[in-house]
């Protein structure tokens, strides 16, 4: 067991890793090479861990035994490649957590729809009795809960940078959404580094755990192939299949256990799930096959799939402002998300998208983007990539630098009926501290609007 534990990044994994190593007794110190907010500095000093920000000290941070990492530092940076040339082993806050807690994990992972599959799951088990910690990249720091270590279930959310630096860490119930191209530029470009990170997921599963994956996605069923895996398989389709798991046909879910606990007729109608939309019913089957495989009742898991909500910044509806409606989807960081967002929609869209293009391939989302937009509003620094994609492809085409003016050039390009959908497909760090920060703007703006409507009417 390492004794000399140094911790990259002091944000909420990091500060959470320290915590917990500090409470096992490890001498720890920790090295921000930014600065550090108040409420994590306030923690450490509580515990009396030492910290620097600002700067990483080589000298002292190579003298770890063992280093923690957090997610969004990667792996190319200086002193993480020092470290791995000293022999230093490099890994994750969830990894370091997992030796600490005998609870049963339930991963999520996918390029889209992971946080709010474990969201939903996380209800569900809580609604349902369950003691469950929710982590990872949702929730509070895995770490931080496994010090007291409450919980029988932790639901817990992981992109595939925390998968790069995870090792020994075992899901007893792992769920693979989909993979389609994100992050490359974390990967050399290279789409298959990036499957193989996505499927670590899967690593240490013996013949007693579950994997629940998207049959309909050709990369996952491809390279599935491929693996060694003792665990059970079930699959969710969007189309009828005899194989254990899932599948959605006409208005209905269908679920196959393939246990002897099976009940005789396990469906669930949609209109009793109060998430909506094609890919939610995709989130919806992986979150309900957990469920089930941790024994909880059909009776019980309809009634918490129809209390769910989902969370903030996923195609959130705002309400309505002179009969267009508004939605928040800045959580949609890729062409993928998009694609899911506009699949949602009957009605004309103004679509609000841009940012710090990360590689995406537009042509994939060409056909539903211009069968659905009406107007495109470019928000972001630069928009060349989405000018040459749709510039001549939609009737209008307008950019913004800020949220203001993208709100206003949208509501005077929109009718009666129409939807205005903030759904960037691109980073928000050009302009916006983060997807977060991005969509509360949205939000704040499209509120005020409501209520400055609200007092028009009321004066009129």
């Amino acid at each position: 067991m390492a004794d000399n534990i140094v911790i990259l990044g002091a944000g909420e994994s990091g500060c959470g890793a320290a915590l917990l190593a500090k409470a096992k007794g490890l001498e720890v110190f920790v090295s921000d090479h930014g600065s550090i907010q108040d409420r994590y500095k306030r923690q450490l000093l509580e515990q009396d861990i030492t910290f620097e920000e600002g700067i990483h000290s080589y000298k002292k941070i190579l003298q770890a035994t063992e280093v923690i990492k957090s997610p969004g530092i990667p792996d190319q940076v200086e002193i993480v490649q020092e470290c791995l040339k000293q022999g230093i082993p490099v890994i994750s806050e969830l990894e370091f957590s997992a030796r600490y807690t005998k609870a049963r994990m339930i991963a999520v992972t996918g390029t889209n729809g992971k946080t709010t599959t474990a969201l939903l799951t996380h209800h569900i088990l809580k609604q349902c009795g369950i003691k469950a910690g929710l982590a990872g990249n949702v929730g509070h720091s895995l770490a931080k809960q496994v010090i007291d270590d409450q919980y029988d279930y932790y639901v817990v959310e992981i992109s595939s940078f925390q998968l790069d630096t995870m090792f020994q860490f075992r899901s007893h119930i792992s769920i693979l959404l989909n993979i389609t191209k994100d992050h490359l530029n974390r990967y050399d470009h290279d789409f298959q580094q990036y499957v193989a990170s996505k499927f670590r997921i899967i690593q240490n599963m013996t013949g007693e755990d579950c994997f629940i994956y998207f049959a309909d996605d050709e990369v996952i069923t491809s390279n599935l192939q491929r693996q060694q895996l003792e665990a059970a398989r079930f699959a969710v389709s969007m189309a009828r299949h005899q194989k254990p798991g899932a599948f959605l046909e006409g208005d209905k879910l269908h679920f196959n256990m393939n246990t002897p606990s099976d009940e005789s007729s396990m469906e669930i109608s949609v209109s009793d799930i109060s998430l909506q939309g094609p890919h939610n019913m995709v989130n919806t089957m992986a979150a309900s096959l957990a469920a089930l495989l941790c024994d909880i009742p059909l009776h019980e898991l309809v009634v918490a799939l129809g209390s769910f909500e989902n969370t903030a910044h996923r195609l959130e509806y705002l309400g309505m402002v002179e009969g267009v409606s508004f939605v928040n989807d800045s959580k949609a960081t890729n062409v993928d998300a998009v694609f899911y967002a506009l699949q949602s929609y009957d009605q004309p869209v103004i679509w609000i998208a841009g940012g710090v293009d990360k590689g995406n391939n537009y042509q994939a989302i060409e056909d539903i983007v211009c069968s659905k937009v009406k107007a495109l509003i470019c928000l972001g620094l630069d928009n060349r990539a989405l000018k040459e994609a749709f510039g001549s492809r939609i009737p209008t085409w307008m950019e913004a630098d800020s949220m203001e003016m993208a709100v206003a050039l949208a509501m005077d390009a929109a009718s009666e009926g129409d939807v205005i959908l903030l759904s960037p497909a691109c980073a928000s760090f050009d302009l916006f501290k983060n997807y977060q920060d991005r969509g509360d703007q949205f939000k704040s703006i499209v509120n005020d609007k409501k209520k400055a409507r609200g007092f028009e009417l009321l004066v009129s």
